[in-house]
């Protein structure tokens, strides 16, 4: 079936219920029916609910259709886009660790990464996902971990993606794609040899920002890389939470399931059953939404470029980009979603545009239905310094925006009157 298809049928038997919309499971626990059915669970004789820290029938639907958007195995969600990504990595990597990440990232990310978990023995070391020349010589014995993202945000650069995967393999060490602003609608990495793909589904996937959420999906065959793999011991020694479980020797997708059985479980950051709900509601549109979205980024793209008081514009899918023959050769359609970056001359003129558009909302997020202008440097990059600033590529005088469903040209018009 096509994405399309899938979005709106796939992991939901309407036989149960008749029910044509995914019930909602709105309940912390499960009546077992008999201690048996009970052991049998908690032991993985058998699948099924247990507790809604762990997993829930609504909850299951949407990783179901996640996991074949990206065309992968299997997948969990998880409260957030940033817990995703910390289960992913804590999945991986343990105090004495490092781990390696893109230098182009989202700035919750690069703090995540670089300094929160270094409070737990794991360093981060960055490189440059553009061409990734410099990827090689970082890795070492205690490397775990390779992170970064296909369309970076806030600069909008497209990472290389093969290059880093083959990388990766060589070395066999686990590839990380935060794929949340592409969306597996217009990019999917395991095509290109990714390993484990991560979103913010509070993003596009929600499309309307109505829920908080996230998801872990991990390719098919990727317990062959982590078996018997001296990198990741946690997978094939026993786990003593777990009267001595090895999850190697399982004939599941174990990946995902360590996230759900030894992360999930004991930290606790679960999606709750309705947002669960209502990202599948997002996911139901998503195809359509995000060429829209395409769509109108590009127009608004193209206006921006020939403004005289613009600087820069960095948006792939505009020809002269230096990312558009990588858009070409990666994104449907050479389409990279809504999201778009400019640069003016300061961080004064920057304010006062933020500051005089009046269908953009200053808002800190990215993929509603809503258009939005944010200033990264002081708002989701303020906690970077100036150097990371820097290596970063933002500028105090660059300006994100998040490009909506309304028409593309009352979306020029109002920034026509904010840039005069």
């Amino acid at each position: 079936m096509t994405q399309e298809t899938l979005a709106l049928h796939y992991g939901y038997n309407k036989e149960s219920f008749g029910a044509m919309a995914v019930p909602l499971y709105q309940t912390t626990a499960y009546d077992f029916g008999t201690a048996e059915h009970a052991a049998n669970l908690f032991s993985l004789k058998e699948l099924g609910p247990i507790y809604t820290r762990l997993n829930n029938p609504t909850t299951d639907v949407l990783e179901a259709r996640l996991t074949a958007l990206e065309d992968g195995e299997a997948s969990i969600a998880t409260a957030s886009g940033q817990s995703a990504i910390f289960f992913a990595i804590a999945n991986l990597a343990e105090a004495g660790d490092n781990i390696i990440i893109a230098k182009k990232i989202y700035g919750g990310t690069t703090t995540l990464l670089s300094h929160t978990i270094k409070r737990f023995g794991i360093k981060a070391k960055v490189f440059d996902s553009d061409n990734a020349d410099d990827l090689e010589s970082l890795i070492d014995a205690n490397t775990k971990a390779i992170y970064f993202e296909s369309l970076s945000n806030p600069q909008i650069a497209i990472a290389n993606v093969e290059k880093i995967a083959t990388i990766a393999n060589k070395y066999n060490i686990v590839s990380i794609c935060d794929n949340t602003v592409a969306t597996p609608i217009l990019f999917q990495p395991f095509s290109y040899g990714v390993d484990v793909v991560v979103h913010s589904a509070s993003k596009y996937i929600s499309g309307q920002g109505l829920a908080i959420g996230g998801a872990i999906i991990e390719r098919k065959g990727l317990n062959e890389k982590l078996i018997n793999n001296p990198r990741y011991e946690q997978f094939n020694e026993p786990d003593e939470s777990y009267h001595g479980l090895v999850y190697a020797t399982l004939p599941f997708p174990i990946f995902t399931l360590r996230v759900r059985l030894s992360l999930v479980r004991d930290i606790g950051a679960t999606i709750s059953p309705f947002n669960a709900w209502l990202l599948i509601q997002g996911l139901e549109t998503l195809s359509i939404r995000i060429k829209e979205h395409s769509k109108n980024a590009y127009l608004v793209a193209k206006y921006l470029s020939s403004h005289p008081k613009v600087k820069k514009v960095s948006y792939p899918a505009l020809e002269g980009d230096p990312n558009n023959p990588r858009a070409k050769a990666y994104f449907k359609d050479g389409m990279t979603s809504g999201l778009l970056s400019f640069e003016v001359e300061d961080f004064e003129t920057a304010v006062n545009v933020l500051n005089n558009t009046k269908i953009f909302a200053i808002v800190v997020n990215i993929g509603d239905s809503k258009s939005i202008i944010t200033h990264p440097a002081s708002t989701t990059h303020q906690q970077l310094s100036q150097l990371e600033l820097e290596k970063a590529g933002i500028s105090k005088g660059l300006i994100r925006l998040s490009i909506g469903l309304e028409n593309a040209q009352d979306l020029i018009d109002d920034l026509e009157n904010a840039l005069k």
